[in-house]
């Protein structure tokens, strides 16, 4: 169903919403290290000791243009084992920080390129993070690979380090679109690693697609569609293609005359949801399908689906740690943020300092909203109490939100909001309404990318 007037109507620049604030209206300015500390020691205190890690890991060999990750664009493979060693590094500090020994209930590798990584120097890194910790007996560990250097031997490491889940890059087939995004993969290449990957016994294969990169039509993505159907992942990740070249120079490759229209993008969207579902994918908060066997569909259906800077995930926790340059940390009451270049994060970690730059410690106010935006995203559902709802911020928010009732995206009673089978094509609209900083900040422009 192609729903152009809401589609036009709400195609305005929003964010993901990974986190609330958004990175962009952090309070960098008040920021005190010293108090964030204290922060993650008390929300690890409150979590009985558990977290999750995400390491970042920037190398590439080379640079796809549509990508807006932090990358290091690199051949010599000398960089590995330095990085790796700095990562650990920075984990033990954290480690002597919380006076015990955490639990680990998730490690995520992302990038970058992880597989751009030797085996060995992967294993390096597992074994030192888990070293000095204890690993949660229902621990989730995953990677995103390349289809291109994800090897055999890879899969079988990782899975012997206790690896279950892999995600692939693969954005779109259409050869045109690979080059202009310079992303070259085969369905050939991707079938292996994926039947590898199975053979091994990993329990969750996802694979991450993008609509709205340039030059990519409707018979070209449908055929990429077919090829992924024909694989069956457990997971797929349908992304919207961000377009911010004034932040990634990359993507200055090519101009706005080579993306689709927005009227065309919409009908991507609306192809790729119509096949998945058609598929017996269920469509899960933004931009997710899975599986009904995957566990990503059973913590929906659990009420413990979360979502934090590592998208969504299964577990609910309220501290992840990130390790590495650029990476994220969150305790649930307060952010933090790594430097964001390799120089700059080695030089600090082998001087036994925390690689923080920048960072936000959550107000009252924040905390609520939070909660908020949270439950939209991953439960399509919030409510509030009498109190609550006297508050100006809320008072706002309800002004707001009375045109996207009109529209029949959200059903609001008293106490509480529901968003409409209509409305989950719409959340980032939905969650800007609750936004605060963003609309006391307003106007500003060019912070995100367009909602489509």
């Amino acid at each position: 169903m192609y729903i152009k007037p809401l589609s036009e109507k709400y195609r305005v620049a929003a964010p993901r919403y990974t986190s609330y604030p958004t990175v962009p209206y952090w309070d960098e300015q008040s920021f005190d290290q010293q108090k964030w500390l204290e922060a993650l020691v008390s929300s690890f205190e409150n979590e009985q000791g558990e977290l999750s890690l995400y390491v970042h890991l920037p190398f590439c060999e080379s640079l796809c243009t549509y990508c807006g990750c932090n990358t290091r664009i690199t051949k010599n493979h000398g960089v590995e084992k330095p990085y790796i060693e700095a990562v650990l590094k920075e984990w033990k500090q954290y480690v002597v920080l919380m006076g015990r020994k955490p639990v680990i209930r998730e490690i995520h590798l992302g990038g970058g390129t992880p597989t751009f990584f030797s085996p060995e120097n992967l294993a390096l890194l597992i074994n030192g993070l888990t070293s000095i910790a204890d690993v949660h007996q229902d621990a989730e560990f995953s990677i995103e690979g390349h289809p291109n250097n994800t090897t055999e031997k890879h899969l079988f490491t990782l899975y012997g380090l206790g690896f279950r889940r892999i995600s692939l890059g693969i954005q779109d087939f259409d050869v045109k679109v690979q080059q202009i995004i310079n992303r070259m993969q085969s369905y050939e290449s991707v079938k292996t690693v994926t039947d590898q990957a199975r053979a091994l016994g990993y329990v969750s294969v996802n694979y991450d697609l993008i609509y709205g990169l340039p030059l990519q039509t409707l018979e070209g993505l449908g055929n990429t569609i077919d090829k992924v159907l024909r694989l069956r992942p457990d997971r797929i990740a349908f992304y919207s293609y961000a377009h911010v070249p004034w932040i990634k120079p990359g993507q200055r490759r090519y101009t706005e005359a080579h993306l689709p229209s927005s009227e065309l993008k919409n009908k991507l969207y609306e192809l790729g949801r119509e096949r998945f579902i058609a598929a017996g994918y269920v469509e899960i908060g933004m931009d997710h399908f899975t599986l009904k066997t995957d566990s990503l569909y059973q913590s929906e259906l659990n009420r413990t689906l979360h979502r934090n800077f590592m998208g969504y995930t299964e577990h609910a926790g309220n501290v992840l740690i990130g390790l590495g340059v650029s990476a994220i940390s969150d305790c649930w009451t307060a952010f933090s943020q790594n430097v964001k270049t390799v120089e700059g994060y080695l030089k600090l970690v082998n001087e036994s300092k925390f690689p923080v730059f920048r960072g936000h410690i959550l107000s009252e106010t924040d905390l609520v909203i939070r909660r908020h935006i949270l439950n939209i995203m991953c439960r399509a559902y919030t409510s509030w109490d009498l109190a609550e709802g006297q508050q100006p911020e809320m008072k706002d928010t309800m002004e707001r939100l009375k045109t996207l009732t009109d529209d029949g995206l959200v059903e609001l009673g008293e106490y509480e909001l529901k968003v409409t089978p209509l409305g989950k094509r719409f959340l980032r609209n939905i969650c800007m309404a609750f936004d605060a900083r963003l609309w006391a900040r307003q106007p500003e422009t060019q912070k995100f990318s367009v909602t489509d």
